[in-house]
């Protein structure tokens, strides 16, 4: 029979917390599992409307894009700038934890609504909501770095789309 690993008179979640960190310190695996999610539907789409052309011309805001987009996935999964993944308080964990499943739920859903019938709205939503996973994660996980290429990412992806729809 196996015992459980208790910490701090916890289990579950709160060990994680009271641990004082996520899985081996340098790694999230939460982050990890986050980015997979995002992005095996925009895996999808390239495979199935291949040659979509990027009607936005502004360089600046392409790459603005693109530094945010990497920056985000990185600093989401690797403990760049920081000593470990940690949460403040077990508030943080719980926000980081039902406000992350909440969003990608949301946004898998408009990428299957997406997938029937293309559509402005979906277009914007799908640019929103990956931004508002990437700053809920920064802002939960006290992670300057992340929030910064959040904001990056946001203003680069939401003028791309915006751009690509007129």
């Amino acid at each position: 029979m196996s015992v459980p690993v208790v910490i701090g008179g916890a289990d579950g979640p709160t060990s994680v917390f009271l641990a004082g960190r996520l899985g081996g310190g340098w790694i999230n695996i939460f982050g990890l599992c986050i980015v997979i999610a995002i992005l095996i539907p925009n895996i999808i789409y390239a495979c199935k409307f291949r040659g979509v052309e990027n009607k936005c011309t502004n360089k600046v805001m392409n790459i603005l894009e693109q530094i945010g987009r990497y920056g985000c996935m990185l600093l989401l999964v690797f403990s760049i700038g920081r000593e470990e993944f940690a949460f403040g308080s077990i508030f943080a964990f719980l926000v980081y934890l039902i406000g992350n499943a909440t969003l990608l739920l949301a946004y898998w859903l408009v990428w299957i609504l997406y997938f029937v019938k293309q559509s402005k709205w979906k277009s914007l939503t799908l640019a929103i909501l990956p931004t508002l996973i990437f700053l809920l994660s920064g802002i939960t996980l006290q992670h300057v770095l992340l929030i910064v290429a959040a904001i990056l990412f946001g203003v680069g992806h939401i003028y791309v789309t915006w751009k690509n729809i007129q």
